[in-house]
């Protein structure tokens, strides 16, 4: 017998059995229904996201045990997709416009990171993608080796940085040292984090260009617009101590962060040298008996010991990413014990051996170069005029010390080179803004004016910020001048600025269109815009140095404001606060200062009827 007769017989003596067999094996189970992404968005992540920062300020010394409750909220994982967009595409997309299959990619991706499956740089596998990205399955071996080869990380790498980044960075901001000030919210210096716009040659056109032409950059649909020329031509003005951000392996956004995690050790064991090393003087005019005596003015001249016991020894110190300051008020002999516990500290804590050229000691009247300014001691003989004993008025001249801070000509004249603006090193020339020649002189010259007014800002705080800013206003002046004499060809800068007037604000035209209507007839038919004059073309328009002293205990304008929140959220402060208010009531400056000016003018005094007037309706 066959084996087929014997499967025939089998199914004759079992038919039923067999046809249930048979359609258990074809019916498949189906999966349960996948719920709806939009129905998983149930918060608002700001509103998450600024809880925690107060929750963390408010328990600065209780750790946080665990944070994979906010790695698991879906929609901070859709706010960092967002905030990643922004970055590739310079548009932030609405939550409502973000399709739903992205939305399933998007907690595919959490998942992964939260199962501990996630994997760093995987370019062929990507859970999410960007907004520009084909699928690979659609690439040609040569894109698909260039991505592989290039050095760029994929998106959903920056994806997973930017929620990490909204969960750890308020975590350790409550805990920073007030010492460092680089790369953190509200402590930057004026230039900012420094970026580079990379021009891509595969945006070029591919039309022939005649000698000498200027090959223009097209933008594809999806891809951001370049920073302006004035905040490049700034950025390139980054000092040395913040040309460089932090990029390590795949941290990405997150390698600021982590570097100041690691140095945050650092700054809390020279917080404790301070304390250490701060010997008072009742002798001496300043800090007689604390670090913080209020009665110091580093913008008044100090009338100070030269040396000697007497004087109170005090040390500063302030970091701004890798690069240190330290201030020692003392003999050079404990500035080079400080030095020798740092390189000790550094070789056993960080395995680094640091050599002595790399902790240089100068003295401060020979000049400290850091941030592209100089910090030093001036010595100022002011007249005193006091009267004596007999009513004589006596003018004697005291000696003072006065701590400047001077903005460094040298390195301005470094970077204006750099930025091909300047030539030369004795007698410096300046040379035309070439990236500008195709602009209008109106956008020309305001992107320039904002440039001055950002360097203007930068050396706020330098003594010799009217020469500075002065020069550097020379500078822009001559080579928009230069750019102008090139573009309507009129051979000499002196001819721009008879045309123009010394500020360039005056329209500008080819000689050879002279049948074009008049600038004021098309401005006020709204065809052209407005002219701004480049800033500062005279000395008295340039702001003088800034001498206001900074408070003691200075802190960001958002940790004040987290703080008073904070404060506003204890139950027993607000009642006090609501009962002083009730008793006392609200009093505007304006109701005050008119109270005063009226009672002076009236009785020449003083007079406290309205606060008995007060008092008396408190107690009825």
């Amino acid at each position: 017998m066959s084996l087929r007769t014997k499967l025939k017989h089998l199914i004759g003596i079992f038919p039923t059995t067999t046809r249930h067999f048979s359609y258990n094996l074809h019916r498949r189970p189906h999966p349960p229904p996948k719920p709806d992404p939009y129905s998983l968005l149930k918060e608002d992540p700001v509103q998450v996201i600024s809880d925690f920062w107060v929750k963390s300020f408010s328990q600065t010394q209780k750790p946080f045990q665990n944070l994979s409750g906010f790695l698991a909220k879906l929609d901070l994982w859709v706010l960092a997709y967002q905030r990643a967009c922004a970055h590739a595409t310079g548009s932030f997309p609405p939550k409502n416009v973000i399709p739903s299959h992205t939305l399933s990619s998007i907690r595919s991706l959490r998942d992964a990171v939260l199962r501990n499956q996630f994997q760093w740089n995987c370019k062929l596998q990507q859970l999410v993608r960007g907004p520009n990205d084909k699928p690979v399955t659609l690439l040609s071996k040569r894109k698909l080796h260039s991505i592989l080869t290039s050095a760029t990380p994929p998106f959903q790498d920056r994806v997973v940085q930017e929620v990490m980044l909204m969960i750890l960075e308020p975590v350790f901001e409550a805990r920073f040292s007030a010492k460092s000030h680089a790369f953190r919210p509200g402590l930057e210096v004026a230039e900012k984090r420094h970026k580079r716009v990379e021009d891509k040659g595969k945006n070029v056109g591919s039309r022939r260009r005649k000698k000498g032409q200027t090959r223009k950059r097209i933008l594809n649909d999806n891809e951001p617009k370049p920073d302006p020329y004035w905040l490049r031509t700034f950025f390139d003005f980054a000092p040395e101590e913040a040309a460089k951000v932090p990029d390590y392996g795949y941290c990405g956004i997150l390698s600021p962060l982590l570097m100041n995690v690691c140095l945050d050790e650092f700054d809390h064991m020279m917080e404790n040298k301070i304390v250490e090393f701060f010997r008072p003087s009742e002798f001496d005019s300043i800090w007689k008996y604390s670090m913080n005596d209020g009665c110091h003015n580093p913008s008044w001249p100090e009338f100070v010991p030269s040396s000697g016991k007497i004087k109170t020894r005090k040390m500063d110190y302030i970091r701004f990413a890798g690069h240190i300051l330290i201030g020692i008020r003392g003999p050079r002999e404990e500035a080079v014990g400080i030095r020798k516990d740092i390189i000790e500290y550094c070789d056993k804590k960080f395995g680094i051996r640091l050599d002595n050229s790399k902790i240089v000691i100068e003295h401060i009247t020979r000049g400290i170069q850091f941030l592209d300014h100089i910090i030093c001691r001036r010595v100022i003989h002011p007249t005193l005029r006091y009267t004596s004993s007999g009513g004589n008025i006596v003018s004697e001249k005291g000696v003072g010390t006065l701590l400047s801070v001077t903005a460094s000509l040298q390195q301005c004249i470094r970077q204006f080179r750099r930025i091909a603006l300047l030539k030369g090193d004795k007698d410096p020339e300046p040379l035309p803004c070439n990236p500008m020649l195709y602009s209008g002189q109106a956008h020309t010259n305001a992107q320039m004016n904002k440039l001055l007014e950002t360097m203007a800002d930068w050396y706020k705080y330098a003594d010799n910020r009217k020469k500075i800013v002065g020069f550097c206003a020379y500078v822009v002046r001559s080579s928009l001048a230069k750019l102008y004499a090139a573009r309507y060809r009129l051979k000499s800068r002196s001819k721009v600025y008879k045309i123009a007037a010394r500020d360039l604000s005056r329209p500008l035209r080819e000689s050879s269109n002279n049948s074009a209507p008049e600038y004021s007839d098309l401005l006020r038919m709204g065809l052209v815009d407005v002219i701004e004059g480049v800033q500062f073309s005279h000395m008295s328009l340039i702001p003088s140095c800034d001498y206001t002293p900074f408070p003691r205990n200075w802190v960001p304008d958002h940790e004040k404001l987290l703080r008073e929140y904070i404060k506003l959220q204890d139950a027993k402060f607000f009642c006090e606060l609501n009962r002083s208010v009730k008793q006392q009531g609200l009093c505007l400056p304006q109701d005050k200062i008119s109270e005063i000016v009226w009672d002076y003018k009236v009785l020449g005094v003083l007079s406290d009827r309205f606060r008995n007037d007060k008092e008396t309706e408190n107690t009825s």
